[in-house]
């Protein structure tokens, strides 16, 4: 299949089953500005685009949110619990974007859009939900260009940040993705 833009990602999505069922899942918690994001996304497309005919396992499926009025890290718990009830075998991983900036002591985030905005790599900073008519709602607040192309950089924030270059160079070195999708480029940071 050829990706090109982001009905090609959506589509793509669409004819999984199990990424559907996993999007319908996660829906029914209704929590405020979700999205499933990251490596659930990324894997597909680089899956997709290396010919895999298996799909990559998951280290875990990051359900994100945004809930100012609460982020006691105790509520993401209770959510994953909800979803360990409704799929059992999921990696689940919930987290509230109101509070992931103090991670990498950022400024508080004013969306989950935010928030993923400032995933490290360009190419992870993608998420995907079902609104109310089941239809796929893609955001990619970089662009979807370095996914396609299968290239792994850092998102503008971490580019021009020393320490938060760190964080990308560490977690970069971590994923060793080059043993999973060969035909990556990872972009030297030093840029």
């Amino acid at each position: 299949m050829v990706i090109q833009t982001i009905e090609d990602i959506e589509t793509l999505i669409i004819e999984d089953k199990w990424m559907m069922d996993i999007l319908k899942v996660a829906r029914r918690l209704e929590l405020p500005d979700w999205w499933i994001c990251a490596g659930f996304v990324r894997s597909k497309i680089w899956d997709t685009l290396h010919g895999y005919k298996e799909k990559t396992p998951l280290a875990d499926i990051d359900v994100i949110y945004f809930n100012p009025h609460n982020t006691e890290e105790s509520e993401e718990k209770k959510w994953e619990d909800q979803l360990q009830k409704l799929r059992p075998n999921i990696p689940w991983s919930v987290k509230n974007q109101a509070r992931m900036h103090r991670i990498n002591n950022l400024p508080p985030y004013k969306s989950s859009e935010e928030g993923i905005s400032n995933f490290p790599e360009t190419a992870t900073a993608i998420g995907v939900k079902l609104n109310d008519q089941n239809e796929i709602v893609v955001v990619a607040p970089h662009g979807i260009v370095d996914i396609l192309q299968m290239t792994v950089k850092p998102v503008p924030r971490f580019a021009i940040n020393k320490e938060l270059l760190e964080i990308y160079e560490q977690r970069i070195h971590r994923k060793n993705w080059h043993s999973i999708w060969p035909n990556i480029s990872i972009s030297n940071s030093k840029m």
